[in-house]
């Protein structure tokens, strides 16, 4: 049936994605809540996934997107009406423009990039436990270290600052001041024992694991300037998404981290978003490749953890995407959230792959004209299965559809090309250079010298610690919200708001913003103690 191009192109209420008997369109109203995009290697996921940002970016949301092989990246360039490309549009009758999108580059190691920081604190013992694969002994003893940390007032931004706070509550009779006094550290090592027993030999193997994941390039994840989720929530200047791009090829190299890293946003994100119900379109999408490595060897407690987040953030406006070879890769619970679905082919060469095609098939609602098993081994490059949530909210019935062809380019930018996007970033020169704060390790240093101020007492000095000082005048020094307290929280917030505008050169609006990020960093935390809760209990 022949269809208009005016009838297959993205509006502000849908997406178009491709087209079998009839187009197959995703509701925007219904982009929240989540989706699978499976296939086996080299059927078309990557370009599935690209029309997607596309269609999601040009109706003004957002888009954050892991870019494994580095092809994504072809998003910020127009594409070209190749032999292909002309072939394809002609094929579901749609007329290819060529179209390109705002764009900004992200890489955990600063390389094809701008930085992407988390501090230690922030991170937290259980998402670090299992970036460090820690089994619950060793994980009980990090637990200890931030508890020791937050009642001390020992602010844990990068790797030496953890490093310096597990050497801290060992206990070591044998650490003397110079002078021959008494151990300087010995109320913060006496506290850790108050927990439980914390032996040298669990916090050497867990100094281990941190010189292993220092060694695969750890440390540049953590520290500061940290990242600012609302730099991901951007618009351009004709109102389209920002299309945020997670270099990762070089990060896949360390699954762990990189599953860790993954699921530290979603978490940050549910803590920092209001609710907003079903709203007309997300606030933002994840496209997450390799799903897998979420959930591979994740103890029950972080499944269920999982399970939550991806459950819950929802109702902030957040889509979330996974991208993997086969449905059974991702776990029931989680799966039964995902109702937005492209489905590639799989080859059934093996009994396994039999009983893999058996399983992606039963996860869509039965099509009476199609065998969808059958169909799945069948499909070509570009085809798929789709079936995408409909106005009730009810998955349609699955079809069998040409994927429509991207409008930027398909295929990875030049090193030319990405540097020249880097350099025109409006988030360029807010991340590029690292900031050694004074932290827990420094502080440490000076206990040790002599020169610092009671454990828990901070610094009093200085702008930021009479406003820390404020703070826990009105809310309590004992009030903590997650690992860190009110004050300490407040402070570092407007610390971060007055950095960004120095670099941003707006400094004559830090007054104004302070003020919104005083009643911000409240609300913050506050949720972030909920989520805190959340993450720590097993």
């Amino acid at each position: 049936m022949a269809i208009s191009d005016a009838l297959l192109a993205d509006t502000n209420e849908k997406i178009f994605v491709g087209k079998g008997e009839q187009p197959a369109w995703l509701t925007l109203a219904l982009g929240n809540h989540h989706g699978l995009v499976t296939g086996a290697t080299g059927t078309g996921k990557t370009v599935s996934l690209q029309v997607m940002a596309e269609g999601f970016a040009r109706a003004g949301v957002p888009v954050f997107a892991a870019d494994i092989k580095g092809d994504l990246s072809g998003i910020a360039e127009a594409g070209k009406a190749s032999d292909f490309i002309a072939k394809r549009a002609a094929e579901i009758g749609l007329a290819y423009q060529p179209d390109q999108f705002s764009t900004i580059f992200w890489d955990v190691f600063g390389e094809q990039g701008h930085p992407v920081r988390a501090t230690v604190t922030e991170m937290g013992p259980l998402l670090l436990s299992r970036m460090l694969d820690l089994n619950d002994v060793q994980e009980g003893v990090l637990n200890v270290a931030f508890r020791v940390a937050d009642d001390n007032g020992l602010t844990l931004i990068d790797m030496k600052d953890l490093r310096a706070l597990l050497d801290a509550i060992v206990p070591d009779p044998g650490k003397k001041k110079a002078d021959g006094g008494s151990d300087p550290l010995a109320d913060i090592r006496k506290a850790a024992q108050g927990f439980g027993n914390v032996t040298r030999a669990t916090v050497g193997t867990i100094q281990r694991q941190l010189l292993v994941l220092e060694n695969q390039g750890g440390t540049k994840f953590f520290g500061e300037p940290a990242l600012t989720l609302k730099d991901f929530m951007r618009t351009d200047r004709d109102g389209r998404g920002m299309v945020n791009i997670l270099v990762a090829d070089k990060l896949l190299q360390n699954p762990r981290l990189y599953a860790t890293f993954l699921l530290w946003m979603l978490s940050e994100l549910f803590e920092e978003l209001p609710e907003v119900g079903d709203p007309p379109k997300p606030k933002l999408v994840f496209f997450f490749d390799e799903a897998h490595l979420l959930f591979n060897d994740a103890p029950k407690s972080l499944m269920d953890k999982i399970e939550q987040v991806v459950r819950l953030i929802r109702s902030k406006g957040v889509g979330v995407y996974f991208v993997t070879q086969n449905p059974i890769d991702v776990p029931d619970r989680v799966l039964g959230q995902l109702g937005n679905r492209i489905q590639h082919a799989l080859r059934a060469y093996t009994p396994r792959d039999q009983k893999a095609v058996a399983a992606a098939a039963a996860t869509f609602r039965p099509n009476p004209k199609l065998d969808t098993a059958r169909a799945i081994t069948e499909l070509g490059k570009g085809e798929a299965l789709v079936s995408f949530l409909e106005g009730n909210g009810v998955p349609a019935m699955v079809e069998r559809a040409l994927i429509r062809p991207p409008s930027a380019r398909i295929g990875p930018v030049t090193a030319e090309e990405r540097k020249a996007i880097i350099d025109a970033s409006p988030v360029k020169g807010k991340y590029d250079t690292a900031v050694d704060a004074e932290s827990a390790y420094e502080m440490l240093q000076k206990r040790i010298a002599g020169t610092a101020a009671p454990a828990g007492g901070g610094s009093s000095g200085g702008i930021l610690g009479q406003i820390g000082a404020w703070a826990a005048s009105i809310f309590g020094t004992n009030v903590k919200h997650g690992r860190l307290s009110t004050g300490q929280l407040i402070a570092r917030n407007i610390a971060r708001s007055v950095t960004d505008k120095v670099i941003g050169g707006a400094a004559a609006n830090v007054g104004r913003d302070v003020g919104g990020s005083l009643g911000g960093s409240i609300g913050r935390s506050l949720v972030r103690g909920a989520l805190g809760g959340l993450l720590r209990r097993g």
